[in-house]
């Protein structure tokens, strides 16, 4: 994760999400009117997005910008439902 300093980054599912929808990077990239190497830099976290690439990001997605990037890590999917998982609210 990008940034001046260690507390600039920004995590994102983008990836997860695309995997989920059948995007490629190239699709969602042409969607945006971004290059698809951009994609890949934002998934890899290389790079951290404007507000306005975020936002739209978000609404590609149709979810809320907050459950598309996050300034901590998001819980791995594999460690839900593990005792020490904390609950999903909900």
């Amino acid at each position: 994760m990008t940034g001046d300093r260690p507390g600039d980054a920004v995590y994102n599912r983008i990836a997860l999400l695309r995997a989920e929808q059948g995007i490629t990077r190239r699709e969602l990239a042409d969607a945006l009117g971004v290059h698809y190497q951009t994609v890949g830099y934002l998934e890899r976290g290389e790079y951290n997005p404007s507000l306005h690439l975020a936002l739209r990001i978000a609404e590609f997605f149709g979810l809320p910008v907050e459950m598309v990037f996050s300034t901590r890590p998001f819980p791995r999917i594999s460690d839900a439902g593990t005792p020490d998982a904390p609950a999903a609210a909900g």
